[in-house]
């Protein structure tokens, strides 16, 4: 190939990610041009309702698969976070970068952390996940519903909207927005989501051609650990309306997986601690999710329902 067009969305962090896939190919096949075809998707457009409520995940992703169906792009490049946990009939993930800070980033122009805000202090957050974790370690604290890109939440929190708001600590990096973390959540404070922090790079299944030049991005450690952190949400159905958080390390061939479910106002809450082989990631994931359901999870997302 001689050619690549990627399909991302518009906002600032989904070109620098679309970008930096780019520059990563160019740099590996000599020759190659790169075009970026920006998309404006649904999970974009719709910024005064929470996910859950409107369609959750796919909002992000369902635009650019289209564009590889209708063959106005050979890859898309997704923060994994925002990918669901079943691809539709079709698609594949053919490679996983190399994962970023995980963490959750607490930002604020006025505090240094969670612990310094008053009670009944203003949090914002887009996720169900972030908002049942704060509430059950702060229960003063009010967890309010900020969307839109990463520019636009700051600029909530700049007009006073909000005494702080967390946000994904690589998307602050990528942006080189770092200065405006005032502290870091660490994963027994605020879990993260399945993927977050690593970028995945989907194409047709049968585009076997696109797979070959991508594949070499592929980061084997990060793979797993994304792999069982997803399973995990597989498992448990696999949408944003479920307040989930899962984490993996890798420590010498071993996975460490942590996973989460919480009510959304954080009063109840099931979590599990596991281990096992990094070459079966999937399995790890759904033996954390029956523990997760053995532990009280199943009354909680029945809750939900």
């Amino acid at each position: 190939m001689t050619r690549l067009r990627i399909a991302t969305r518009r906002s600032r962090l989904a070109l620098w990610q679309a970008e930096h896939v780019g520059a990563r190919l160019q740099a590996l096949h000599a020759g190659l041009a790169v075009e970026l075809l920006p998309l404006s998707t649904r999970g974009d457009e719709l910024l005064e309702e929470r996910l859950d409520k409107v369609g959750g995940k796919g909002l992000f992703v369902k635009e650019l698969e289209q564009a590889l169906q209708d063959g106005r792009a050979e890859l898309a490049v997704h923060s994994m976070k925002d990918v669901p946990a079943e691809l539709p009939p079709g698609f594949a993930l053919t490679a996983i970068l190399e994962r970023e800070d995980a963490r959750d980033a607490f930002v604020s122009n006025r505090f240094g952390s969670l612990a310094e805000l008053p009670e009944g202090g203003r949090v914002g957050t887009a996720s169900l996940r972030r908002a049942a974790q704060v509430a059950a370690r702060h229960p003063g604290l009010r967890a309010l519903t900020v969307r839109g890109n990463v520019e636009t939440r700051l600029a909530k929190l700049d007009r006073g909207e909000f005494d702080a708001i967390l946000l994904a600590a690589a998307g602050l990096k990528r942006l080189g927005l770092a200065a405006r973390i005032r502290s870091l959540l660490t994963p027994e404070e605020s879990l993260p989501a399945p993927g977050q922090a690593a970028l995945g790079i989907e194409c047709l299944a049968q585009r076997a051609d696109v797979r070959a030049l991508v594949g070499p991005l592929q980061h084997g450690p990060t793979a797993a650990c994304v792999r069982a952190e997803r399973a995990v949400s597989l498992a448990l159905g696999g949408s944003c309306t479920i307040p989930l958080g899962a984490f993996a390390t890798l420590e010498g061939g071993q996975l460490r997986l942590t996973a989460l479910v919480a009510s959304p106002d954080g009063r109840r809450a099931a979590r599990v601690e596991c281990a096992g082989p990094a070459v079966e990631p999937e399995a790890l994931g759904a033996r954390a999710a029956a523990e997760l359901r053995a532990r009280g999870a199943d009354a909680i997302l029945a809750a939900l329902a």
